[in-house]
């Protein structure tokens, strides 16, 4: 099949946009393998730091006959997802022994758990702590003891940061090496409703912990379709896993074999062998287009629309929003996971998973076959799924039809013909909003709007009443210059309510969106933001705004010229707290949330 004229004209204009960029970083990648930092480079004073505490493997690492592989690791044990780690370190180097290789951990990056600092001040340090692991990740490489990493990393801003600061080092060989996501609990559904009737008074807090524990329950990922699993789905469709890693639950026989099967391979794919596969020439333009392809056709989280540009960035690859726009408009949703339906991550691949949706998206010319993966010359591998046969792993071709058509569906008769992701623009500024969870008849919301610059006293209008009719919610001062622009999810109940009492609900933010965020309509990332004297600054309650996904538009309906004579409100104060005063440099530093949000990225000049 014969790829989609818009997908290819999409990536021909990335090409060329970024054609001066990529050539600089493929310069850098070339000397780097060539002149960078390596182990035979070293002193024999830091070869011998090196290889100190090495033990049984310091014969093979001082003699530099073999690959020695960097382990960066995310692990913790609060955070669920990356709790499964903690052995991780001991079975790659039984594993890396196997193959005649060695590995040590490079470093530990840090891994905040979004659902613990939901609502609270520590959430204003998330999206930053991606740079942090970024600089964590290209700390642990800088050592030169390393001709390939693995990279040990699940949720939200770990899995963009991991790749970003190993992408510094695209010389050589990297794989992303999942946890898998817990087994089903309490179903995601009836955790929402539960959410709705405490946020009216109809259920006590020990209802709602009782109903939140028995959904998050265990160790993996949560089993939601937010950003965790939306980076998971990209490491696969970007060839970047083992094929078929994804979702596989932890503490499984199948598990440990993945883990296994993915140290094998990279020690097939470095440098001194005949394979030899960089990271840097893996993450070309169109494998971020096939990244981004896939969170549009599965439903996935628009924290992506931030992290995705950023990691390109970081390769020097250039994407907008404009092209995941043009991009949603021939992408088939062919997914109803949580918060797009009732089913989740592991019904999900129960049905056929990733294999199916590669398989049926290349089939329908919408994916690109010809990248370079971790695990062959293009994305066929990708379209099968593993199982133990005794205790090797076999795989096999992705199922001919869904095994669930409530939850996958095949790109011929899919859930919707559009992806769910629209860019908005107007005299508001540029904002993105996802539609694939919201009903049809809500794509359009035009309301007065109520003004808030904090999302604290939005719940304490909910309570007042204050909010009982049709109403746009405005949160502003959420952007990266701002407060470090949080998740805004806590708002989620509230706004249920308002739309399930029958009124026209929406919100209107420079803030972000959880990826678990759903039914009702929200325009977020919002940008140039109200701290940089964006349009959001000027709004004033009762101002009537309309927001419409359907013909992009996001405008307040006033006259022109009041609209620019209108002055700016106050810039909050900035509070000390948690922490939060040094990430300051962070925050004063950032560039906007469609080139990344990135205070790093944008002072290195990527």
């Amino acid at each position: 099949m014969s790829l989609h004229p818009i997908l290819n004209a999409v990536t021909e204009r990335i090409i060329d946009r970024s054609k001066e960029t990529r050539a600089n970083y493929l310069a850098l990648v070339a000397r780097e393998g060539d002149k960078g930092v390596h182990r035979p480079n070293l002193s024999c004073g830091n070869l011998a730091h090196g290889f100190a505490a090495s033990g049984d493997d310091k014969p093979a690492i001082r003699s530099g006959a073999a690959m020695n592989m960097a382990i960066v690791t995310a692990y913790n044990d609060m955070l669920s997802a990356h709790q499964p780690y903690a052995r991780y370190p001991e079975q790659i180097k039984i594993f890396a022994r196997e193959v005649g290789a060695t590995a040590q951990v490079a470093g530990g990056v840090p891994a905040m758990c979004d659902g613990v600092t939901q609502g609270q001040l520590g959430m204003e340090l998330s999206l930053f702590s991606r740079d942090n692991i970024a600089m964590g990740t290209t700390i642990g490489l800088s050592h030169g003891m390393f001709e390939g990493s693995l990279l040990l990393g699940i949720c939200d801003k770990i899995v963009p940061g991991l790749l970003i600061g190993a992408l510094r080092f695209g010389h050589l060989p990297a794989i992303l090496v999942p946890a898998g996501p817990m087994p089903s609990g309490l179903a995601n559904k009836e955790k929402q409703r539960v959410r709705q009737l405490f946020a009216e008074g109809k259920a006590t807090k020990d209802e709602l912990l009782e109903a939140e524990a028995a959904s998050y329950h265990g160790a993996g990922t949560c089993t939601f379709y937010g950003t965790a699993n939306s980076n998971q789905m990209m490491m696969e469709i970007m060839g970047l896993h083992v094929p078929g890693s994804a979702f596989i639950n932890p503490g499984t026989k199948l598990r440990q074999e993945l883990t296994r099967a993915a140290v094998h391979q990279l020690s097939a794919i470095g440098k001194a062998g005949n394979d030899y596969r960089p990271l840097g020439h893996c993450i070309d333009e169109k494998a971020i287009v096939n990244a981004a392809i896939g969170l549009l056709a599965t439903g996935g989280s628009t924290n992506h629309l931030i992290h995705l540009p950023a990691i390109a960035r970081a390769a020097g690859i250039i994407i907008g929003w404009e092209d995941f726009d043009a991009l949603s408009a021939v992408t088939p949703l062919v997914t109803r996971i949580y918060p797009n339906g009732s089913a989740d991550v592991n019904h999900f691949h129960a049905a056929g998973g990733l294999a199916f949706v590669i398989r049926e998206l290349l089939d329908a010319g919408l994916l690109h076959r010809d990248i370079m993966t971790v695990a062959g010359n293009n994305m066929d591998d990708y379209a099968r799924e593993p199982a133990l046969e005794g205790d090797k792993i076999n795989w096999t071709a992705a199922p001919s039809e869904s095994r669930n058509t409530d939850i996958l569906r095949p790109v011929a008769d899919p859930f919707s013909l559009d992806g769910g992701m629209r860019l908005l623009t107007g005299n508001l500024g540029r904002a993105a909003i996802k539609t694939s969870a919201v009903d049809p008849s809500r794509l359009t919301v035009e309301a007065p709007v109520r003004v808030f610059s904090d999302q604290n006293d939005v719940k304490i209008a909910f309570d007042a009443g204050e909010l009982d009719r049709d109403v746009i919610i405005v949160v502003r001062f959420q952007g990266p210059r701002a407060n470090g622009m949080p998740e805004l999810h806590k708002l989620t109940p509230s706004m249920g309510v308002l739309q399930d009492r029958g009124y026209a609900v929406a919100l209107l933010t420079d803030g972000r969106m959880s990826g678990a965020s759903g039914k009702v309509p929200a325009a977020i990332h919002c940008w140039p933001e109200a701290k940089d004297g964006g349009p959001l600054a000027k709004l004033r309650d009762g101002d009537l705004v309309r927001i419409c996904a359907k013909t992009g538009k996001l405008t307040v309906l006033i006259d022109e010229a009041e609209w620019q004579d209108r002055p700016l409100a106050e810039v909050p104060q900035e509070n000390a707290g948690t922490g939060r005063e040094l990430f300051a440099l962070m925050r004063n530093l950032s560039d906007n949330a469609e080139a990344g949000a990135s205070a790093m990225l944008n002072q290195a000049g990527l």
